[in-house]
């Protein structure tokens, strides 16, 4: 039996099926480039470079093992620098200095850390819930949030009452709290306005929709749904786990929309961790975020010194204007090489920094042409009806513009639906 057979046989035996992974054993890899075993067509096994520009939705968003970050690691573990410690046992600095940096970069006040962007939605929303309720003033168990129709704000229950994907929530129920959610049209501000009520605590949304297909609103959205809020009294909380941290080419996918777009909440997650930890936080007003007091909130993992760390060093590496200058030229260039392509089963093309998606015609398998692009050497995202790029963000040029381009233009000129 191969290996690639031996560990598909494993992890279906003893591994809820809950992802349907591609055939490759992955093993080793730096950079952009992963490599492992795949299986060949006649089942053997073969060893295989292949181009990462998933970047595990961003979370590798420095590439694999970047040096800098491989680096810091070793001499804290050398030093026997504390790697974990409970927040409730001592006063982490790591977390008070990360705490620091991301309220001067944002222009917030406060952070609480978690591990993961779903535990950041669920954070935000109670955060709003308790804002609506001690300072807003809404009666006790009334309070609504509006989040928008094709959302992802992660797979925990809350996040998936707060969906509108059929696919996330049937046999999930009951979902007593889904009057607590109110869901509105992406990118419709009268939809918005309409949805407002004397309950509603928050606005919990995606600057864009990555996971639903790179759905860009309209230039301004952000920043008139924020003056929506400020004018009816309405936290406006952005969902930035995989739009900030320099994806679309500023440091927060809202400063697209200038100062105005600034909003009173955030969540940040993927590549805070540099690829190296889980890390995640919730970066708010302190209005909202000193009501969380002891025993309202925490975290076991959250806020670690280690991944800590690890994330101001990253953050170091991609507030740089240069970092991001380059980030947004790349993504620009990579969208006008990608609209050259002629494909009948291309229907749109469309893209922010190097947040990318090529939507496919209806009638065609988006797995089909995701597994088509891994067996050419390009691992890429699927997400719903489009195929995704989130290569890192520090990429060799050429890498993406020919190496890559080349290898997916060939497979989008020669796919066959049939």
């Amino acid at each position: 039996m191969s290996k690639v057979s031996e560990v598909r046989d494993k992890l279906y035996r003893y591994v809820a099926p809950n992802y349907a992974p591609l055939p490759f054993v992955p093993r080793v890899a730096k950079g952009e480039w992963i490599y492992g075993l795949a299986e060949g067509n006649d089942g053997s096994d073969g060893w295989r470079a292949v181009l990462d520009l998933h970047s595990n939705y961003s979370a590798t968003g420095l590439g694999h093992n970047p040096p800098e970050l491989v680096d810091l690691k070793i001499k804290r573990l050398k030093e026997n620098r504390i790697v974990f410690i409970s927040r409730g046992a001592g006063m982490i600095e790591e977390l008070a200095v990360l705490g620091e940096r991301i309220s001067h970069l944002s222009g917030m006040d406060m952070i609480l850390p978690k591990n993961a962007g779903t535990e950041g939605f669920d954070l935000a929303l109670k955060a709003a819930r308790l804002w609506g309720y001690k300072v807003k003033g809404i009666k006790e168990n009334r309070a609504e949030v509006i989040v928008c129709n094709e959302n992802f704000h992660g797979r925990s229950l809350a996040a998936t009452i707060a969906s509108s994907d059929p696919r996330v929530k049937e046999r999930f129920g009951p979902f007593g709290a889904e009057r607590a959610f109110r869901k509105i049209l992406f990118g419709d501000l009268k939809a918005f306005e309409k949805a407002i009520n004397k309950n509603t605590a928050a606005f919990i949304v995606e600057p864009i929709q990555a996971e639903a297909g790179v759905i860009i609103p309209s230039e301004g959205y952000i920043r008139e749904a924020r003056r929506i809020c400020r004018e009816n009294n309405v936290l406006f909380i952005l969902d930035e786990v995989q739009t900030g941290l320099g994806r679309t080419g500023q440091l927060f996918c809202w400063q697209h929309g200038g100062p105005e777009a600034m909003p009173d909440g955030m969540m940040l997650g993927k590549e805070l961790g540099g690829g190296m930890n889980k890390e995640s936080v919730f970066v708010a007003s302190r209005q909202v975020l000193e009501l969380l007091t002891e025993g309202t909130e925490g975290s076991t993992f959250g806020g670690d010194p280690e991944g800590c760390a690890i994330a101001l060093k990253a953050l170091d590496i991609v507030s740089e204007p240069s970092f991001l200058n380059r980030v947004e030229a790349l993504g620009e260039e990579f969208v006008q090489k990608l609209r050259t392509i002629e494909a009948p089963i291309i229907k749109d093309v469309r893209g922010k920094g190097l947040l990318i998606a090529i939507e496919l015609v209806p009638e065609v398998n988006v797995r089909r042409v995701w597994e088509e692009l891994f067996r050419a050497g390009v691992l890429t995202i699927k997400r719903h009806n489009a195929i995704g790029f989130s290569p890192p963000l520090n990429i060799n040029e050429h890498n993406l513009l020919v190496y890559g381009f080349n290898k997916i233009k060939k497979v989008f000129e020669n796919f066959s639906p049939a």
